[in-house]
C-alpha cells in the first residue's frame, strides 16, 4: 500500500432509501425500511473509499469481515449516510469502523475489516478455482 493511509483516515458517502433496498424474501417486503444487506453494503463501500487512493497498481481489497448490528429504522425517502473511519492498518489488512445515520437516528454501528492482496495472484487463484467448478 502507498504511504498515508493511518488511522483516522474517513470516507463518507450518502444514499437515499428506495423501495428496491427493502428487505423482501421470496418476493415478500417484510418491512418499508432499508434492510440489513442494503446497510451493510454500503458500510463496505464506505470502507473500500478509505483504502482506494493507497492502493497500488498491484493491489487489491477484499471483504474480509464484517462485525455489524442493525440498531435503527431508515424509511424510503430518508437519507443515510454511511462513514468508515480506518481503526488499524497493517501490511495485508485494514480494520475500519462504520456507521450510518439518518438526521433522525443511528441505524447501523461495526467494523469491517479489509484484506490486501496482489490482484494477479488472487486473479489466478479465482481462475483456478472457477475451472474446477466448470469442470463439476
Amino acid at each position: 500500500m502507498n504511504s498515508g493511509l493511518q488511522p483516522g483516515t474517513t470516507a463518507e458517502i450518502t444514499v437515499k432509501v428506495t423501495s428496491d433496498m427493502f428487505p423482501a424474501f421470496d418476493g415478500q417486503v417484510v418491512h418499508p425500511v432499508m434492510s440489513t444487506v442494503s446497510m451493510i453494503y454500503y458500510m463496505e463501500m464506505a470502507g473500500r473509499h478509505v483504502i482506494l487512493p493507497y492502493l497500488e497498481d498491484h493491489e487489491e481489497g477484499c471483504g474480509l469481515a464484517v462485525d455489524i448490528k442493525h440498531v435503527g429504522p431508515a424509511v424510503e425517502g430518508q437519507e443515510v449516510t454511511f462513514r468508515a473511519v480506518c481503526v488499524e492498518v497493517t501490511e495485508k489488512r485494514v480494520v475500519c469502523e462504520v456507521t450510518a445515520d439518518t438526521t433522525r437516528n443511528k441505524v447501523g454501528v461495526g467494523t469491517f475489516t479489509q484484506a490486501i492482496f496482489n490482484k494477479h495472484d488472487m486473479s489466478r487463484r479465482f481462475q483456478a478455482i472457477q475451472e474446477e467448478a466448470d469442470t463439476k
